[in-house]
């Protein structure tokens, strides 16, 4: 409290510059909040909320302290909508997303089916989402898709990171998503915790979380069930840690398809640990397509996984071509080094447990197999080997072919 002890008009002035003063400081630690129903959302599922969400960002990106976008509970229906850090003030370092409520995409697929990324950030800094449901609404596309119709949009990814650095999700759940789930593009150091991705296992090109041409990426604690790959690595990754996952129905944890392009950057320091694979159809996997490329695999561990009834535990394809679209199948360009498998161990839902398909042109140099048992149907498992070279320590079942 001030003790006025001066003249009564500058001891009123000096409380009002130190009110204003201390209410500073606490707009500096606290930030400011925009709840979207305040600026016009209907948490009814029906009401386009598009704009709301856009007006929130704007308001929190020409702020100067910490922002934060708040999502009460119900369902927001939301169009394709675009989040972009151009408009944000030089000052602004952070902006939270703390989502309570539901997310969800229009019921005709067409209204976002070619839009590439249905909530799209791009060129952000800072930005962190804390829970929340999106909901794609894509089962009825998966169904077009599998009709055969010629008459489909590609479908768009629910949720989509490009450019951007320092960002974070924490206890995002992802339903249903036309096509991948959660897309990270040309980033740098980002974190994804207690991620849940839920759609059949038979919907087509739903990734659970795809990274591609980003560094320090990290996974950890999340539960994926999709009709694709958990998670899929794609060309220009380097400096990723992918820990305590659950995968099941899925396609396993992919790096690539690597080697589509002559000129494309490799994937370096990748580190996937503890996690589950349950029906899956692969576990740990490294496909490569069958063609002239530079690209290179270096640096992989495998670490500590568990294999409930999995089609192909382990696995390098460097004959990848699915729905036979290869017109000439030539050697793979891809280069793989250095890529360990540790502490593996459970089923396969085949008798080959460890399939290393390698380049002519280019084997497999310096795999190493560590403390590996797999089994099949109570039986020894086996393993088959082409242009794969490296070694072995412990005890390994099925017997090596390296």
């Amino acid at each position: 409290m001030v003790q006025c002890r001066w003249r009564r008009r500058r001891c009123v002035a000096i409380t009002v510059l130190l009110s204003t003063f201390l209410i500073y400081q606490s707009l500096l630690a606290n930030g400011v909040t925009y709840n979207v129903i305040n600026l016009g959302a209907k948490p009814d599922g029906k009401t386009d909320s598009t704009e709301s969400f856009l007006r929130a960002w704007a308001s929190a990106c020409a702020s100067e302290i910490r922002a934060t976008i708040y999502v009460p509970p119900g369902k927001y229906l939301i169009r394709e909508v675009y989040f972009s850090g151009k408009q944000c003030s030089s000052r602004q370092k952070k902006i939270t997303f703390r989502i309570d409520g539901t997310l969800v995409a229009p019921s005709d697929y067409w209204d976002i089916g070619n839009a590439g990324a249905w909530i799209k950030f791009d060129r952000v800094s800072g930005v962190s989402i804390y829970g929340g449901k999106l909901d794609g609404r894509g089962t009825a596309l998966w169904a077009c898709k599998a009709s055969s119709s010629t008459n489909c949009p590609d479908g768009a990814t629910t949720l989509a990171f490009y450019n951007s650095n320092n960002i974070v999700l924490d206890g995002v759940t992802s339903i249903n998503s036309q096509m991948i789930h959660i897309g990270i593009v040309r980033c740098h150091n980002v974190k994804l915790q207690g991620t849940m991705v839920s759609a059949s296992g038979t919907s087509p090109n739903t990734d659970g979380i795809h990274i591609q041409l980003s560094s320090g990426v990290t996974v950890l604690n999340s539960r994926i069930a999709t009709g694709d790959d958990c998670i899929s690595i794609g060309p220009g990754c380097s400096n990723l840690w992918i820990e305590n996952v659950a995968c099941g129905p899925g396609h396993g944890i992919s790096i690539g398809s690597l080697g589509w392009q002559l000129q494309e950057p490799g994937v370096q320091n990748v580190t996937v640990k503890t996690v589950t694979f349950k029906g899956t159809q692969n576990g740990a996997r490294i496909k490569t397509w069958g063609r002239p490329s530079n690209a290179f695999v270096d640096g992989v561990v495998f670490q500590h996984l568990v294999m409930v009834n999995v089609q192909n535990p382990i696995i390098i394809d460097q004959n990848y071509c699915p729905h036979n679209i290869c017109p000439t199948q030539q050697n793979s360009g891809v280069k793989i080094s250095n890529v360990t498998y540790k502490n593996i161990r459970g089923t396969s839902a085949t008798s080959v447990a460890v399939k290393f398909t390698c380049s002519k042109k280019n084997p497999c140099q310096k795999i190493k197999l560590e403390h590996v048992n797999l089994s099949y149907k109570d039986q020894q498992a086996k393993a088959s080997c082409a242009n794969a070279e490296g070694t072995t320590s412990g005890i390994i079942v099925p017997t090596s072919c390296l």
